[in-house]
């Protein structure tokens, strides 16, 4: 071997190199042209001759050690100026030489240090940041007895109360504040008050009582009708108006900023898992664990952790190599069935939409007849059909969707995706029906000429204050589905587990120890979430009341799953999930901005309540307070809406987007290299660790 190698840096001598000797093995230069590697040069770069090449190596090495060695004799070492045999010009030259290289040698050695002290300074702030989050150590409990999926819903869970926290803080600032600041706010309209546009009572006359102001507490009617929780309550001042609008879009960009910086992290997780870069199972043996764990409890839940990453990576390896032998006919077969499965699952949407529709239209209709309104308890089930309606929908159809999941031939990650799919459109596109079906009652379908809305441009006659209408329907969806996820919890999944505990017999057996539904409980936080940006706009306090109960369900659900559910038996990628989550909550995000735009710009504004009272739109506001800038101001905003703007800033976001785009297929191109080299070099390990062994084994017979 010491034939291959090479003394202080310098190429063994040409003899040892080819092993011309007489009884010695194979050259070096033969084995090496033998490597797999040496089929092509492009990794050696240009201008390299093949292994083993006869031409003028040793005389190119020796003459260029010679020259480096006469360099090093003419470069004088650093020393006094004065003691070298030069001329009084050269050594003054070669002095201020030496301060230059002095002084950008301390500045290199400056810019080093403050390098590394703004980046440690980013790491202990990150840590601070980290030490921040709160309940760190229960998701990372919850990660090592449940797996990575459940901690993501958790995780979730925790990021859409920061959502609603900071949501709360700007709406208590921009719109609360104000409101209080310019004085009280007057009280509701007097009962005989009348205008062209109908009268407007709202609020509880004369004695209540205690049944009524529950079904009030309920509906968000009676004295929560005219409150700050609803959007008629706030007087028509002009810097409320302001306020309260750009409240309103503040909060959405918030809300789009942070998700997708959520969706940015979310989806470099899920390229490096799908990329085969990091999913081996080498990965997991040699480099999952954390050696600067300390504690037994830290240690059993990151065996846990890595357990349950490999249990996905196997189950996951099984469906494709299952997927790799089918035949013609099967996959025929298959496509069929997942053909079948995507009709039935259209035929369920179809029918529970068109559930929504009538359930809103039959609302509206019975809640002016004079026996519901004389009867509490009907009138309460009348105005909570149709979240009746749609929380029955999204109890059961997901059910039947996990249950035909199976069928498809899917991967676990993959089934928990489709389910997602179908359950998201299920629940948001049932909310957008409902808002189409109230939409509809307020413009009289559209119709400008018709009777009701001809004289207000809506239908002042069933809806008076249709923004907060609109704001209770919301409110009384939210707290619905609070009060359906606590039914769930307290009569259904704790007597399963009591059930399951005490009969150890056939009927144990048949309620089993359940297991935690990620894809509804995810969908379930979704969906309220869309709720509340839905009705922020015209109910301001419901992110608050969202907070609390995000807050609640965080420490029901946690005690349910220690409590009363067992680890799940089929695990999935955490990866996947982390980033379609969020993608969900964008797609959540644009379908509510939807109707709110479309109120905001073409509804005219309530005549008889709400800040933009007397309007022809809630838009008007902004303009109305451009106009009243200094001149600058206004030329300088209405410059930013015209195409001298737009068209500069889309010629520039169109460059900077192609050349993102070059730059990374350019990246990827050099990735693809890099892997081909890296194969190449295994490839060229394991060749020479078989002639190793061949040349030991021949060394032995002789």
């Amino acid at each position: 071997m010491e034939a291959w190698g090479s003394v202080e840096g310098r190429p063994a001598p040409r003899a040892a190199r080819t092993g011309r000797g007489p009884g010695e093995g194979p050259s070096l230069s033969s084995v090496l042209n033998e490597l797999p590697s040496a089929a092509t040069l492009r990794y050696r770069g240009p201008g390299v001759l093949p292994w083993g090449a006869e031409d003028a190596e040793d005389e190119a090495w020796r003459s260029m050690q010679t020259s480096a060695d006469a360099a090093h004799e003419e470069q004088p070492e650093p020393g006094a100026s004065r003691e070298l045999p030069w001329p009084m010009a050269a050594r003054r030259a070669h002095r201020e030489r030496l301060a230059r290289d002095r002084v950008a040698q301390g500045a290199g050695a400056t810019g080093a240090q403050w390098t590394r002290l703004i980046r440690r300074s980013k790491e202990k702030v990150r840590e601070g940041l980290r030490s921040l989050q709160p309940w760190a150590w229960t998701l990372k409990r919850i990660g090592g007895q449940f797996g990575a999926g459940t901690e993501s819903y958790f995780s979730l869970l925790r990021f859409l109360l920061l959502l609603n926290v900071l949501a709360s803080v700007l709406t208590a600032c921009m719109v609360l504040l104000p409101t209080w600041l310019e004085g009280t706010p007057p009280g509701p309209p007097a009962p005989n008050a009348s205008s062209p546009c109908g009268s407007y009572n709202p609020g509880s006359h004369g004695l209540v009582t205690f049944a009524t102001e529950l079904f009030n507490l309920l509906s968000g009617e009676g004295f929560l009708e005219w409150s700050p929780l609803f959007y008629g309550f706030y007087p028509p001042r002009p810097r409320l108006t302001i306020t309260y609008l750009c409240a309103a879009f503040a909060i959405g960009l918030l809300y789009l900023l942070l998700i997708l910086h959520r969706s940015v992290s979310g989806l470099k997780q899920t390229l490096l898992a799908e990329s085969e870069a990091l999913t081996r199972y080498s990965h997991r043996v040699f480099s999952a664990w954390n050696f600067g764990l300390s504690g037994e409890v830290h240690v059993r839940l990151r065996q846990r952790l890595i357990l349950y990453e490999l249990q996905v990576e196997l189950e996951e390896a099984r469906v494709r190599r299952k997927a790799a032998v089918r035949t013609l006919g099967q996959q025929a077969r298959l496509w069929s069935v997942r053909l079948l499965v995507n009709l039935v699952v259209l035929a369920l949407l179809g029918a529970a939409f068109y559930g929504v529709y009538w359930a809103t239209e039959t609302t509206v209709g019975l809640q002016n007849k004079p026996l519901i309104q004389r009867t509490p308890v009907l009138k309460l089930v009348v105005d909570y059909l149709p979240s009746i309606f749609i929380s029955v929908a999204n109890f059961v159809l997901p059910t039947v969707f996990k249950l035909i999941a199976p069928l498809e031939g899917y991967t676990r990650s993959r089934q928990i995706v489709f389910i997602l799919l179908r359950t998201v459109s299920l629940r948001l596109v049932s909310l957008l029906v409902l808002l189409v079906s109230l939409w509809s009652k307020i413009t009289c379908g559209g119709d400008a000429e018709d009777n009701k809305c001809k004289t207000c441009g809506y239908n002042y006659q069933e809806l008076p204050c249709w923004e907060t209408r609109l704001g209770q329907e919301m409110y009384k969806l939210l707290l619905f589905d609070l009060l359906t996820g606590l039914a769930v919890i307290l009569l259904i999944q704790f007597p399963r587990k009591l059930l399951c505990g005490l009969c150890p017999g056939a009927l144990g057996r048949f309620a089993r120890t359940q297991e935690f539904q990620v894809p509804d409980e995810v969908l379930g936080l979704i969906y309220a979430q869309t709720v509340v940006w839905v009705g922020s706009f015209f109910c301001p306090l419901l992110p608050l009341l969202n907070t609390v109960k995000f807050l609640l369900l965080f420490y029901l659900k946690k005690i349910t799953l220690f409590s009363t559910c067992s680890p799940a038996s089929r695990t999935f990628r955490a990866s996947t999930v982390n980033f379609f989550f969020p993608l969900v909550l964008l797609l959540g995000l644009a379908i509510s901005a939807v109707p709110v735009l479309y109120s905001i710009f073409l509804i005219p504004p309530s005549k008889l309540c709400g800040p933009f009272r007397g309007q022809s739109s809630i838009w008007v506001a902004i303009p109305e307070s451009i106009c009243k800038l200094p001149q600058t101001a206004q030329n300088f905003l209405f410059f930013l809406g015209t195409q001298a703007f737009a068209v500069p800033l889309l010629l520039i976001s169109s460059i900077l987007m192609a050349y993102t785009v070059a730059l990374a297929n350019s990246y990827g191109r050099l990735i693809s290299e890099l892997k081909r080299q890296i194969q190449t070099e295994a490839q060229n390990k394991v060749f020479l660790a078989q002639r190793a062994v061949a040349l030991s084994s021949a060394d032995r017979t002789l």
